[in-house]
């Protein structure tokens, strides 16, 4: 059985780790947020509705639509990697893990409806 001291270590330890992990996931979700801003909003709105007067012209799609939800996360990341309809290609533009976290940020879209 491990120590009262050692517990607290391990704790701790733990407690470490965890913070690291989710400021690396807050720092992820806010990278993807700014990406989305410069790179989707101006077609898809800041609320991924699609209904920027850019959005509307182009009929751009609402990613929080279960039509865009329920494709598979390596569908979206096509989507984003070569285009997809009068959408642009940006794998040229992005990272795989940008793309990575794109996807996930647009997720989190739906649950914002």
């Amino acid at each position: 059985m491990l120590r009262r001291s050692s517990r607290i270590a391990v704790a701790a330890g733990f407690t470490v780790f965890m913070a690291v992990i989710l400021a690396a996931d807050l720092r992820a979700q806010g990278d993807a947020a700014k990406s989305f801003k410069t790179n989707c909003a101006l077609c898809h709105a800041p609320d991924g509705s699609g209904s920027s007067p850019t959005g509307k012209a182009l009929k751009a799609k609402d990613l929080r639509s279960p039509e865009v939800q329920q494709q598979s996360d390596p569908d979206l990341t096509l989507a984003v990697t070569k285009g997809k309809g009068k959408m642009p290609a940006f794998g040229g533009k992005l990272k795989p893990d940008e793309i990575k976290a794109m996807v996930a940020y647009v997720r989190e879209l739906a649950k914002t409806k």
